[in-house]
């Protein structure tokens, strides 16, 4: 497997090599955001014939918001740049000789609503949401409620979202979605994102990318789409930095700065966060059995706390105008402690009656970091132009888990229990994307992507022997759990239209996926034969992508219709497949398993577009089948009284049929408010194997935030979200109402900001719900962190990144073109 990374690593970059000499003509720019100074990419630009007034060339910024229209005749020509929720802007009069090189410049692009005047620059925040036909793009910088806490945080509060009691990430409802960091997998998280999410600090965030039917160009990996997480890369000339401190409820602390240089060949960036984090939590999970009425209550009352330092360095370098090669590395230490006190009581059950308290504590060290190689070349052509990246990455877990429960009948001896448990894995991904396009409306893609991952995962358990008065091994819950897994895969797209309004894409994405697993039992008693157990799959797959698009009304409304259809791929994750026993709860135990096969997902997605003055809108109608879907189901374990056993089972489809609705709308200066409403009607056709009903039924969710400006330097942010009751293959969840608020004042003329937010206003955000088989009903519900409170501190410093000509330039008028 190493071998064919090798090798496509050596061809890469000789590839790399022979390209990097060229170089390219046309009438270029920049485009960035006149407040922030970031750049602005997929912004709009059109180059219009002034003598005809017909446009000749067009395209879109990549992401340092540059742009290269070549190809272009001799002639007299106008320039239009727009992005949505910014105004857009143009510059006339542009003189262009066939051949040479025509550098426009930096344009700055202003949210809809500011203004220049003369003298006075009045610069309003970069638009808190852009939303598009096939993706919404929020910049979480403006995201108030979520400053000091995790990435995790910060997605709760994104539409569209939503985060359960495990920090489990759902999109439309439907946990089986891709998350990526910086457009690719992190090769630091392995098979558990999670963790990497909770230990993250959400100030570390420039935006979130929310894609819910991802073309053939985007890895067929996720039910119900993809999340991009793009971290911070501050790409202003001269030095600049910015420091960040906070402190609030239950000893939650956060500190961080971030650094970064650039000339005119090199851009060097790096930042260092460091957070110590405490919540407190409890819960209560009452199950009844059917027979004999049988009833085990539990109470529990949690304290998970950690330290965590995380940091990024890298440097880009500027080969040349057209070629660019960056190193980077990501590096994250984590020490976690997790207690929980369990509170049992027990009634009509036999061998059990009473009491009991049980006492975990657990603690976990953790190590991870990833090194990636880019390198983007850009040709002669307008647009075209061949990215490449390699990623390593390596994580690593020590912990230890200790159990202790005490019964309050005398003739049950107290057990006492350690878990030494270990975890390692190493990723590697290779990626490589070629675009050629033909005109300004019809373009050819194609790529390469090769995932490699192997994991290796332990639990050696020791039970009190009262006998002996030590500790001795339990091979019953401990096992050795090997993971070998690797995904390659191959692209194209084709897009093009059919007439001046209806256009066209297609793609199909070719994938082989391998998955071997191998359980080995610690047990010395067991014939060394018969002690490991192998599992896996392999299969190859096609997934097609057909989008259809019409645009409506006239350019500056910028409406459009979107009909799309893809096929995509649910796997089995690490901790879904291994066979761990969690033991956490005795009565309660979960597990994986290594026998799941990869959901199969069809989707179909109509949706509508505008920007319609001081209001964006965006609509879609979705349907979603899967096959083979994976779900946790709950089974009375055969032979005991009263534990029971949750695994990861595939049962036969589920559907989803929904409707969205995202909106931002500007009321004045002062005011704008953000809204979603999510509603589907959720399907699960059943089991007859595990003997699950089908279940069906009509979710939703909804949320709204409000910005509010009270004066220049001080404004706030309000968010208010519901999810309703859920359906679930085996219940359902409890309907969850949360507030959240944050006050912001800036100080030190703009470049200081003090902020207080309150994340849980009313300390009642819950998850919960209950689950019914033929055995036993249980109801449970956990609340993971109280009501919390931070204030936070911050101070940027060093070069604006504009120069003193651009400013002058810009006061000469108001097309915001300097």
């Amino acid at each position: 497997m190493y071998r064919i990374y090798t090798l496509s690593l050596l061809f890469a970059l000789f590839t790399i090599g022979q390209l990097t000499a060229q170089e390219r003509i046309g009438i270029q720019g920049t485009v960035i955001d006149s407040a922030s100074r970031q750049p602005v990419d997929y912004a709009s630009i059109s180059l219009i014939n002034q003598a005809d007034k017909k446009a000749v060339a067009g395209m879109h910024t990549d992401t340092k918001g540059q742009f290269n229209l070549s190809g272009v005749a001799s002639g007299q020509y106008t320039i239009r740049i727009g992005f949505m929720g910014y105004r857009t802007i143009e510059r006339t009069n542009i003189n262009y000789t066939a051949g040479q090189v025509l550098n426009l410049g930096t344009f700055n692009l202003r949210p809809a609503g500011a203004r220049l005047l003369k003298e006075v620059v009045v610069s309003a925040p970069t638009p808190g949401m852009s939303i598009g036909i096939d993706r919404k793009v929020f910049n979480v910088e403006q995201s108030l409620i979520s400053q000091g806490g995790s990435v995790t945080d910060l997605l709760s509060d994104i539409p569209s979202l939503s985060v359960d009691a495990d920090g489990t990430v759902s999109l439309r409802g439907s946990s089986g979605v891709r998350i990526l960091i910086d457009g690719k997998p992190s090769a630091m998280a392995g098979s558990d994102i999670t963790q990497v999410l909770q230990s993250l600090p959400a100030n570390s965030v420039q935006r979130i990318e929310v894609i819910t039917n991802p073309s053939s160009k985007y890895e067929a990996e996720g039910q119900s789409g993809i999340i991009n997480i793009v971290l911070k890369k501050n790409l202003k000339t001269g030095l600049n930095g910015l420091l960040t401190t906070s402190g609030g409820s239950y000893r939650n602390y956060n500190g961080g700065i971030s650094l970064n240089y650039r000339n005119s060949s090199f851009n060097y960036y790096g930042n260092y966060d460091y957070r110590k984090f405490r919540r407190l939590g409890d819960g209560q999970n009452v199950t009844r059995y059917f027979e004999n009425n049988g009833i085990i209550e539990n109470n529990n009352e949690a304290d998970r706390a950690g330290i965590g330092h995380s940091a990024k360095l890298g440097v880009d370098y500027f080969i040349n105008q057209t070629a660019t090669i960056g190193i980077s590395g990501n590096f994250s230490i984590r020490d976690n402690q997790r207690n929980e006190d369990l509170f049992y009581r027990y009634q009509n059950l036999p061998n059990l009656n009473g009491t009991s308290t049980r006492f975990s504590r657990q603690t976990e060290d953790d190590f991870g970091y990833d090194l990636n190689l880019d390198f983007k070349k850009e040709f002669k052509r307008n647009g075209e132009e061949l990215l490449f990246n390699a990623a390593y990455g390596r994580n690593k877990e020590d912990g230890i888990n200790e159990f202790n429960q005490t019964f309050s009948n005398v003739a049950t001896p107290a057990d006492r229990q350690i878990n030494d448990t270990y975890e390692k894995g190493d990723n590697i991904n290779l990626q490589l994307d070629y675009t050629l396009p033909f005109n300004d409306h019809s373009k050819f893609e194609a790529g390469y992507r090769s995932t490699f991952e192997k994991g290796d995962e332990s639990q050696l358990s020791r039970r009190f022997n009262i006998i002996s008065n030590n500790f001795v091994p339990d091979y019953d819950v401990s096992n050795k759990f090997e993971l070998d897994e690797s995904v390659h895969a191959l692209y194209t797209n084709y897009q093009n239209r059919f007439t001046e309004r209806l256009g066209f894409q297609v793609g199909l994405r070719a994938e082989q996926a391998e998955l071997q697993t191998n359980t080995i039992s610690l047990n010395p008693d067991i014939p060394p034969a018969s002690r490991e157990t192998a599992g896996g799959l392999d299969y190859f797959r096609l997934y097609p992508s057909v989008f259809l698009t019409q645009k409506l009304g006239n350019e500056d409304k910028d409406q459009q219709l979107q009909l799309s259809y893809t096929r995509r791929v649910s796997r089995p994750r690490g901790w879904q497949v291994n066979p761990f026993v969690n033991i956490s709860d005795p009565l309660n135990i979960r597990q994986g398993n290594p026998n799941l096969r990869p959901e199969d997902i069809h989707s179909f997605e109509f949706g509508y577009s505008s920007s319609l003055g001081k209001t964006n809108l965006t609509t879609s109608v979705y349907y979603r089948r899967t096959n083979d879907v994976i779900q946790l189901i709950s089974q009375r374990i055969e032979g005991s009284s009263a534990a029971t056993l949750s695994e990861w089972r595939n049962i036969s489809r589920n559907d989803a049929t929904g409707f969205e609705l995202i909106s931002k709308t500007k009321l004045g200066k002062a005011l704008d408010f953000t809204g979603n409403v999510n509603v589907f009607y959720n399907r699960f056709y059943g089991s007859d194997e595990f003997k699950i009903d089908e279940r069906k039924g009509v979710n939703w969710d909804a949320n709204l935030s409000a910005n509010i400006r009270f004066a220049k330097n001080l404004s706030a942010q309000i968010r208010a979200n519901y999810n309703a009751p859920r359906i679930q293959a085996q219940g359902e969840t409890i309907g969850n109402f949360v507030m959240d608020a944050a006050l912001r004042l800036q100080v030190l003329s703009d470049k200081a900001t003090i902020l207080f937010n309150v994340r849980d206003v009313f300390n009642q955000r819950r998850f919960g719900g209950y689950t019914r088989t033929g055995q036993f009903i249980r109801d449970f519900e956990d609340r993971r962190a109280l009501r919390m409170a931070l204030l936070t501190f911050s101070y940027r410093f060093g070069n604006s990144g504009e120069r003193k000509d651009e400013r002058d330039r810009g006061n000469d008028d108001d097309n915001g073109d300097n």
